[in-house]
């Protein structure tokens, strides 16, 4: 004789007859091995609801009292819509300077982990393995402002000639405080010359004081490093500031932007956030006012999640410039006016008198820097 196998409402409704029939409550629950609490529950299931209220049911809870509200899952769901870039941290900051306004008075800020389930829950992310552990990322941080500014140059950002129609990118130099994620400067130049990186750092340096440390790539503008005739050519002009004004200028190794780090992330904001979407622009002049805006927000409305990924801080409220009786006490070092070898002067000029120097010349577009000595002093040339 075939064996059949009965299905579990079919178990459970033949213990539930034999009780009806009789038997006792204990004896069924023996022959079909499970407890008399079990058998008192299916025979109560099936006098309320019929043979369906022996089919298995779930054992989620009617309520979770921890449950996130619905208006704060609407509004997590909502940032991420209208900010595609935020992550988890970045709307959680978010809920904490500005909850939802119809919340009530008990609604609690949930946890990372709980707004991340909440935009896996609405199809808003795509959940990723690792590819690499966070234990193996080996951090440095400087333990106070004004110790180590990262120092690169990002493009690009679109510049409108008016009268041809023609786009043509220009550059950003980018400076970031290592301690506070602070952003030094933001310099708009249609090339990034050695001049016009240096005019940057000093722009920097004379609004905001001397750091310790500054860290750049090998780039042309910041070392003769890799030069081709790096021994005989000596220092560049980014060099001679930083060692004048006694500040360590380290080097990264070569292809290592990570060793970088700081700088490299705020181009990470940069890119996206502003260079992506902004311009063009008619004029260097409007460029440098959009990306001081930008900058301005980033430095004192954006929460820097690197400085605390619970509570919400911004760049300025880490960072603090050296106060202005310290810049007293030491005279900033900047070269000075650069002059032109002097050339025989055209014909109907004036002849220089004795003593006289030719007229500055204040657009210098990079080169070799010397200097001479006379009896009028020492004198910066152009070869």
């Amino acid at each position: 004789m075939a064996l059949v196998a009965l299905s579990v409402v079919e178990l459970r409704l033949d213990a539930v007859r034999a009780v009806l029939e009789g038997a006792p409550v204990s004896d069924v629950a023996v022959r079909f091995g499970v407890s008399r609490q079990s058998v008192h529950g299916w025979i109560g299931r099936y006098l309320s609801e019929g043979i369906a209220g022996l089919a298995d049911r779930s054992h989620r809870p009617a309520s979770c009292p921890h449950q996130t509200v619905m208006t704060v899952e609407v509004a997590v769901a909502e940032m991420r819509r209208l900010h595609p870039r935020w992550g988890a941290k970045r709307i959680r900051m978010e809920l904490l300077r500005r909850p939802p306004g119809d919340a009530g008075a008990g609604v609690s800020v949930p946890s990372v982990a709980t707004v991340n389930r909440i935009l896996l829950r609405q199809g808003l992310v795509k959940a990723r393995p690792r590819k690499r552990p966070r234990a193996s990322y080996v951090r440095f941080q400087r333990e106070g402002p004004m110790q180590m500014w990262g120092i690169d140059i990002v493009g690009r950002i679109d510049l409108v000639d008016v009268r041809t129609g023609e786009i043509h990118g220009a550059k950003i130099v980018t400076g970031v405080d290592d301690h506070s994620r602070f952003c030094v400067m933001a310099k708009v130049v249609q090339r990034a010359t050695g001049r016009a990186v240096c005019l940057a750092l000093a722009e920097a340096l004379s609004r905001f004081g001397v750091p310790e440390e500054v860290i750049t790539d090998n780039g042309k503008q910041f070392t003769d490093r890799f030069g081709r005739h790096a021994i005989r050519n000596g220092e560049v002009l980014f060099d001679k500031i930083c060692r004048m004004n006694g500040i360590t200028h380290r080097l990264t190794q070569p292809a290592s932007p990570n060793q970088n780090g700081k700088v490299e992330r705020f181009h990470g904001t940069f890119r996206p956030d502003f260079l992506d979407q902004a311009g063009p622009f008619e004029s260097v002049q409007a460029a440098q006012a959009a990306v001081d805006v930008w900058v301005e927000h980033y430095n004192t409305d954006r929460p820097h999640q690197s400085l605390d990924d619970k509570l919400p801080v911004t760049p300025s409220q880490r960072f603090r410039p050296v106060p202005e009786p310290d810049r007293e006490l030491i005279d900033l070092w900047l070269p000075p006016v650069l002059q032109p070898v002097e050339s025989p002067p055209d014909k109907g000029s004036e002849k220089p008198k004795p003593g006289q120097l030719a007229d500055p010349v204040k657009s210098w577009a990079g080169g070799r820097v010397g200097s001479r000595r006379s009896g009028l002093g020492e004198h910066a040339t152009v070869r």
